[in-house]
């Protein structure tokens, strides 16, 4: 039995006082409705109406029942209207993630962004790397992401790739930043400063291979990742690190960003989220994040796709 639309004739027939008003009231035929009464009238085991030719009555039990009925007629009302703004995006938990390095400019733009068009979801954000959201993709324990590619895309739909040109940091005072723009056969002889291989395999091995295919190929890959530790090394020993201008704050009285010539270094993003599973929230986060690259880290449209040539771990050390 439908209890709610049961409840509904119920309260309808107990305020018009008449089948037939009650009838038109909720767009039905009388006769089935006196039925549905009737069914409920067996189901709760109380008698709701007293019946004549002439009028019907509402009974004392049906009074003291009729209160009960609203009240689960309007908490229905209301789960189906939270129902709805989970549905289009305007309330519930999204749990999203971005990669540890994206600019802090662009982290601020993407949730003041979401929390203007989206106040009323409760975003639980993460600092996880590509790997770590792929994993927390598959196991849904994450909602939507920002992936950087190439990687395993299997199982999930993806935004618009975006791509962002990396430039090199290097000290002010290195002979490379006297130039407008640094080729890479300029880095030879510094180390580089990258990210963990384990975070993105596909991203850093094409990173080096495109250095290689350019004349540079460090003496030594240092793995870091954070501003802070990326600049001591720099500052501390004899090598560079690549990134987006965005990413970079001119203000380093000791460290400057140049542009590669040529532009032969890009890393390729997209927000990304399982397959089926993109609710309202999820595309909107996606949308945010587009738009969000799109204005503050300068992202272009993506190139055709190049052949990958994934390197063994063991050719790169700390």
């Amino acid at each position: 039995m439908d209890l709610i639309r049961h409840l509904q004739c119920f309260v309808a027939v107990a305020e018009e006082s008449h089948f037939g008003r009650a009838a038109q009231r909720l767009g039905m035929a009388q006769p089935p409705l006196s039925q549905r009464i009737q069914r409920l009238e067996r189901e709760l085991g109380v008698r709701l109406f007293e019946r004549t030719s002439r009028q019907v009555t509402i009974t004392k039990g049906g009074t003291l029942l009729l209160d009960e009925a609203r009240e689960i007629l309007a908490r229905s009302e209301a789960l189906r209207a939270t129902a709805r703004r989970i549905q289009e995006g305007r309330t519930g938990l999204l749990r999203a993630a971005l990669p540890p390095d994206l600019a802090g400019d662009t982290v601020a733009a993407i949730l003041a962004a979401f929390r203007h068009r989206h106040g009323g979801v409760e975003l639980e954000l993460q600092e996880l790397t590509t790997a770590d959201q792929l994993a927390g993709l598959a196991s849904h324990d994450l909602d939507v992401g920002l992936i950087r590619h190439p990687c395993d895309v299997a199982g999930l739909e993806l935004g618009p790739v975006q791509r962002h040109e990396l430039g090199v940091l290097l000290l002010r005072d290195a002979p490379a930043a006297r130039s407008g723009t640094v080729p890479l056969t300029a880095l030879t002889g510094y180390d580089l400063i990258l990210f963990p291989r384990a975070q993105a395999p596909a991203v850093h091995d094409d990173l080096l291979t495109t250095c290689a295919r350019h004349g540079y190929t460090p003496a030594a890959v240092r793995h870091g990742q954070g501003p802070s530790f990326t600049r001591g090394l720099i500052l501390s020993s004899r090598a560079v690190a690549f990134t987006s201008r965005d990413a970079h704050p001119a203000q380093d009285p000791d460290i400057t960003w140049r542009p590669l010539t040529g532009a032969p270094l890009t890393l390729r993003h997209s927000a990304a989220w399982p397959r089926g599973r993109g609710d309202a929230a999820a595309l909107a986060f996606a949308d945010t994040v587009t738009d969000a690259l799109a204005a503050t880290a300068t992202a272009g449209g993506d190139l055709p796709p190049t052949p990958l040539h994934l390197r063994p771990a063991a050719e790169y050390w700390i």
